[in-house]
Parts: C-alpha cells; sequence; structure tokens
C-alpha cells in the first residue's frame, strides 16, 4: 500500500458508490484518527476497532436517512497526495462548500477540522475535504 490515507479515502468513497452501509479498513493510528473525526462531525454513524495484534481492523458503519435502505451520501475528496503535498497556514485556512463542508488537517497537534485549527491559530496539511 503506498498511501494509506488515500486507501481509506477511496474505500469509504467505493462504498458509498455501490450502498453498502459498512466498510472495513485495515487499522492505523492515522486512519482511525480520520474515521473518528468523521464519526464526531456526524458524517458516519459509528466507527469500531476489532482484532488484535497485526489483524487489526477499522469497521466504519455509515448513516442512513429515515426510510431508506442506502446509506447517506457525501463527498470525500483528496486534497495532499504523495507527490504534492498541500500546507495552509492559519490565515489561510478557509469554509468548504460555503460553510456545509469542512477539511480535515494534519497539525503538530494532530488531526482537526480546519475550524478547529484555526481556533487554535495552527497551519498544517490539508488531508482532504468532504463537501
Amino acid at each position: 500500500m503506498v498511501n494509506p490515507i488515500a486507501d481509506i479515502i477511496i474505500r469509504i468513497k467505493n462504498a458509498l458508490a455501490v450502498s453498502h452501509m459498512t466498510v472495513v479498513v485495515p487499522f492505523s493510528k492515522f486512519k482511525y484518527q480520520l474515521a473518528k473525526i468523521l464519526e464526531k462531525e456526524g458524517y458516519i454513524k459509528e466507527v469500531e476497532k476489532k482484532g488484535r495484534g497485526t489483524n487489526k481492523i477499522i469497521e466504519i458503519v455509515f448513516k442512513k436517512k429515515e426510510g431508506e435502505l442506502s446509506p447517506e451520501v457525501f463527498e470525500l475528496k483528496l486534497v495532499s497526495k504523495p507527490g504534492q503535498r498541500i500546507y495552509v497556514g492559519t490565515k489561510d485556512i478557509k469554509s468548504v462548500g460555503r460553510g456545509y463542508g469542512m477539511e480535515i488537517i494534519s497539525t503538530s497537534r494532530g488531526l482537526m477540522t480546519g475550524k478547529e485549527a484555526k481556533k487554535k491559530s495552527l497551519g498544517g496539511e490539508i488531508i482532504c475535504k468532504i463537501l
């Protein structure tokens, strides 16, 4: 696996595209933090860490709309790539999707949303945008 960030984003996008209610991703602390942010912000229903040792996985359960069988869809867009990292300072953090979306930024104090980073006066690498 070349890029673990792209891996989790693509697995989520693929699962949403075919209306799966859950997706399983190999465990890493970074991926788990990313999934927990999505859960905290209300984009996904539940994130669960399962397994032990080298067999750890992350199970992500998507939210679904009332009376529907398919998951509630949101758009994830990878911003920083291994060949081109995108960094942003505190003053350059802007709202996404006219305030309805958000960006996830990797700062010196861990992963956080753009709003949190701006409040704490931190800049960092933009990992992805959610629209």
